[in-house]
């Protein structure tokens, strides 16, 4: 069952468009499990190792905070990631968090 949820969550996040980012729980919301932020997060922990890569840089918390960090290979990697991205970061917090944000219930039912 975690295997599977982890396989979904990395294609979702690999969908996420360049420059955009989206959070834990909304991506847990779009796979029918709204209570599991935490478990998205900890997909995105493992997310280092996949191939094809995720982009798991642009998962950020709630509030568009930079919570993740934590499990990149510096504490600087996911920031310098967005921001070459064109996404401007002040003090671990994504700046334009709700213009630059991306659900996929939304998008992807556009397609």
């Amino acid at each position: 069952m975690e295997k599977d949820f982890f396989d979904q969550v990395y294609q979702v996040v690999r969908l996420i468009p360049e420059g955009r980012v989206t959070s834990y729980g909304t991506i847990g919301k779009y796979l029918g499990a709204p209570r599991s932020a935490r478990m998205v997060g900890w997909a995105m922990n493992g997310s280092h190792r996949q191939d094809p890569p995720v982009p798991a840089h642009r998962v950020v918390n709630s509030q568009g905070l930079l919570t993740g960090k934590i499990h990149f290979e510096t504490p600087f990697a996911m920031q310098e990631r967005l921001e070459a991205e064109g996404i401007e970061v002040k003090k671990d917090k994504v700046v334009n968090f709700r213009q630059l944000f991306w659900d996929p219930s939304i998008e992807l039912s556009l397609d």
